[in-house]
């Protein structure tokens, strides 16, 4: 069974689990978030959101797909472009790396490698582009509400190779640098080949964008 993964754009934004599309904790502000949620604009806020990202920076996330069955993804942005950067007692993030936010992979597919396969990806696209950290909050601990259900679990992070940069017993900030990714990756991508068969991981921008 083969898996691919794609650059996420307005066109394909639609095929995020929709708690997910309707999610705004990184996008807007946390005391805009509770005005978005009640007046049920969320949705557009996060379309908008991405609309941003793209036009400013570039691409934003990707989309692992089983065959043509969307199963997970990931969101990526600079700290800047991320409301809630701010908001943890380990912000702000360095201000050279690209910051990790939402991130999903469906509950039955969990356990295969996939969140690596995410991270990989994420990982070649912003090589490729220059950049030499990825950071990412990190949660201790399960969730304590539903406020922070968004937040990575930092023992996912550490075993996909992120190291902690400013412990703290709840949201610990952590980091990935990317010159010690690109040791690893060739070892990753021929470990998934072999779980998961034939890999292919796509960062080319659509081709309007190359227009």
């Amino acid at each position: 069974m083969s898996r691919r993964v794609v650059g996420v754009t307005l066109d394909n934004l639609d095929q995020l689990p929709l708690h997910c599309r309707r999610c705004v904790y990184w996008e807007v502000a946390p005391h805009l978030k509770a005005q978005a949620e009640e007046f049920g604009e969320t949705e557009l806020e996060k379309e908008a959101w991405v609309s941003s990202v793209l036009l400013e920076w570039g691409s934003c996330g990707r989309i692992v797909y089983s065959e043509k069955l969307p199963i997970g993804f990931v969101l990526y942005a600079p700290p800047n472009a991320v409301p809630r950067a701010n908001a943890f007692p380990t912000s702000p993030p360095a201000p050279d790396a690209v910051l990790l936010t939402a991130f999903h992979v469906a509950p039955e597919f969990r356990g295969g490698g996939l969140g690596r396969m995410l991270v990989q990806a994420v990982a070649k696209d912003l090589t490729r582009r220059g950049v030499r950290a990825i950071e990412a909050f990190g949660q201790s601990g399960p969730a304590l509400d539903d406020e922070h259900a968004c937040v990575l679990p930092a023992e996912f992070l550490t075993s996909v190779g992120f190291k902690t940069v400013r412990p703290h017993p709840r949201y610990p900030r952590l980091r990935l640098e990317l010159r010690s990714a690109i040791s690893w990756k060739e070892d990753v991508e021929a470990a998934l080949e072999r779980l998961l068969g034939q890999v292919t991981i796509s960062t080319a921008e659509p081709s309007s964008a190359r227009a």
